[in-house]
């Protein structure tokens, strides 16, 4: 053979002789967990198919180490059970690995049909968890207990000796002392405009003994209603208050609260009881110059109020004024008896005659509105009842100096009202005016004498001037009113009087008014 030639001869300075050589193999390191993973096992350099040789039963080539042995343990819990080496799939739960006979009545429902193992189409079976079984004797055998945790060990995980836990606990009891120390020092120091209050407060409720005020206060209450004095149409009216004397109905109080209603029938009294009931009250009789009224209300139980006696007090005896000042229902002040028997000159707004009583003072407040109300004394009885005001301000509110009207007159009006309808008074028969001062003698001197009169009969002159009637000291004008008003008419009364300087007594026979 005769030798060819090269067919691309690398010419020097030929380009398309010039070649480049193979690049060697890239091998990138492999990491030494990985081939442990996924490496042949050590010996093994070619295919896994290697390691099975035809007529070795599966066991490996010479020299090459496989995995260790399976552990007794595991090899117990999940080989098949005896008798079924032979089986090669996985037998239905309950079954010895044998074949279960077709058509079992005691079997399941697929055994009447076909067998799954063999049926690609069946559904598939899980089998119940490996269960180891018992004998009789490991059943009856009771599991021994071990001991019972001790609290140390619970709480620290070992033992703990009795002197380490003293400790401990001393130690925690002087930190949390520690702490609370300091937790009070700084509440306690921390600002002066803020803490914790320490409020003082009653163990018991407030005691209402007996006599108090108010317990009065309660007792007296359902007797005296508010007077309410309206004409139907009209813009405005009066108010005032009243007190329940009888337990048929009749209401004591002054005459300037209802003198609307004595004088026009339209006006209409409404009696307002601290209940909230609202009753019509009719007029049953008024007294102008008494100052006092009866008006009658048809209400079923009432409650009446306890009249006392008028002319047992005494100057500093406590009372109590009941009423509706203001139209505020069912108000009570308290104060004292400042003064006894004083003369009261009252009214006379609009071109009305004053009124001339005999008063009760007292600096128990009382207002507009409390007029016909109740003056009670300590026991709850009825003393008086509340008439008028002295005041500074035009508006009249209270500054302590309130009049009422002595119980024991103002009952006997009331009476006379309730029987008569009208109440006549006794009249000595002449006008008088209190002496000027700087005069030599006091009392009520006599401008004018009634002709045929009481005084005129017994011979009492004008300038005399009167000083005393039937024993009672007579100072001014209006002590000789009322010091006459408390006589009966017809009844015969010494009058002591002043004439031209000589003090001489006569006798006047009282005429009614």
């Amino acid at each position: 053979m005769t030798e060819q030639p090269n067919a691309n001869p690398q010419q020097p300075g030929d380009p398309a002789g010039d070649r480049l050589a193979p690049r060697p193999l890239a091998r990138p390191a492999v990491d030494p967990a990985q081939a442990a993973t996924f490496g042949r096992p050590r010996g093994v350099d070619g295919a896994f198919d290697k390691l099975y040789q035809p007529g070795t039963n599966g066991q490996a080539a010479p020299g090459l180490n496989l995995a260790p042995p399976t552990p007794e343990s595991l090899a117990e819990a999940f080989r098949r059970p005896p008798g079924a080496e032979g089986v090669v799939l996985e037998r239905p739960h309950g079954s010895n690995g044998s074949e279960l006979p077709a058509n079992d009545p005691d079997g399941p429902l697929w055994t009447t049909t076909s067998d799954p193992w063999r049926d690609p189409g069946s559904g598939a079976v899980l089998a119940g968890p490996a269960v180891q079984q018992d004998s009789d004797d490991q059943k009856d055998a009771k599991r021994p207990q071990g001991a019972l945790l001790s609290l140390p060990e619970v709480l620290f995980g070992r033992r703990v000796q009795t002197k380490a836990l003293a400790i401990l606990a001393a130690v925690a009891l002087v930190i949390g002392a520690a702490g609370g120390l300091i937790g009070w020092w700084f509440a306690d120091t921390g600002t002066e405009l803020t803490g914790q209050a320490s409020i003082s407060e009653a163990d018991a409720a407030k005691e209402r003994p007996a006599g108090s005020i108010a317990d009065i206060a309660h007792r007296v209450a359902p007797a005296v209603v508010s007077l309410e004095v309206f004409k139907p149409g009209a813009d405005s009216g009066q108010q005032g208050s009243g007190v329940v004397i009888d337990t048929q109905g009749y209401v004591l109080t002054n005459e300037h609260v209802i003198s609307a209603a004595a004088t026009d029938s339209a006006t209409k009294v409404t009696a307002v009881f601290f209940d909230g009931r609202r009753v019509e009250a009719k007029v049953v009789g008024a007294d102008a110059k008494t100052d006092l009224a009866v008006v009658k209300v048809d209400v079923k139980n009432l409650t009446a109020l306890q009249v006392g006696k008028s002319s047992d007090l005494a100057v500093g005896d406590s009372v109590i004024a009941v009423g509706s000042p203001l139209a505020l229902q069912n108000s009570v002040t308290a104060g004292i008896v400042s003064a006894l028997n004083r003369p009261v000159t009252a009214g006379g707004d609009g071109g009305s005659s004053p009124v001339i009583y005999e008063a009760i003072q007292t600096d128990a407040a009382i207002n507009h509105g409390n007029s016909g109300g109740a003056l009670v004394d300590a026991t709850g009885a009825l003393v008086g009842i509340n008439s008028a005001i002295r005041s500074s301000s035009a508006e009249g509110g209270s500054i302590g100096i309130g009049f009422a009207i002595p119980s024991d007159y103002a009952v006997k009006i009331a009476k006379t009202l309730i029987k008569d309808g009208k109440v006549v008074h006794p009249d000595i028969g002449i006008n008088a005016s209190s002496t000027v001062a700087g005069s030599s003698t006091m009392g009520a001197q006599v401008r004018n004498v009634a002709p045929g009169g009481p005084a005129a009969s017994a011979g009492i002159k004008e300038g005399d001037v009167i000083t005393e009637v039937g024993g009672r000291l007579v100072r001014d004008s209006a002590e000789l009113l009322v010091a006459v008003r408390a006589r009966e008419v017809g009844e015969v009364v010494p009058v002591r009087l002043v004439r031209d300087g000589s003090s001489l007594v006569v006798d006047v026979k009282l005429a009614s008014d």
